[in-house]
């Protein structure tokens, strides 16, 4: 009988191991995307930093921390015949540790005299 119980019990503590590993790399897959989607975001924030200067046709944003990476990228096009100006920002996040994920960000929208418009925004995921 004690046999048999040491067998029982030695099998339940298994499952539970199982279970607390299968739960452990989802956290680390969640953590992950989440990150990495942040990265993405602030990437995009970043080349967005530019947006206002009528200067600057495009800027890129290159960064990498603990967390993980980011790469973002503006680009304005030609002004369209009612004056507006197109524009893409692009956000980029890798993040960093033993699961890591890639997530994007695109904006898509005009500069509209004094206002900026979002017209347009995807993000992976």
């Amino acid at each position: 009988m004690a046999i048999i119980v040491a067998v029982l019990y030695f099998a339940m503590i298994e499952l539970l191991m199982i279970d607390s590993s299968r739960e452990l790399a989802e956290a680390r897959r969640f953590r992950a995307r989440v990150v990495a989607l942040t990265l993405a975001e602030n990437a995009a924030e970043a080349a967005a930093f530019e947006i206002a200067s009528p200067a600057n046709t495009s800027a890129t944003v290159n960064g990498e921390d603990d967390q993980g990476t980011i790469r973002g990228k503006l680009t304005k096009s030609a002004p369209e015949s009612t004056g507006a100006i197109p524009f893409v920002i692009e956000g980029e996040g890798v993040s960093a540790g033993l699961e890591s994920t890639r997530a994007t960000v695109r904006l898509q929208g005009r500069i509209n005299g004094g206002s900026i418009e979002i017209e347009y925004a995807l993000h992976s995921q």
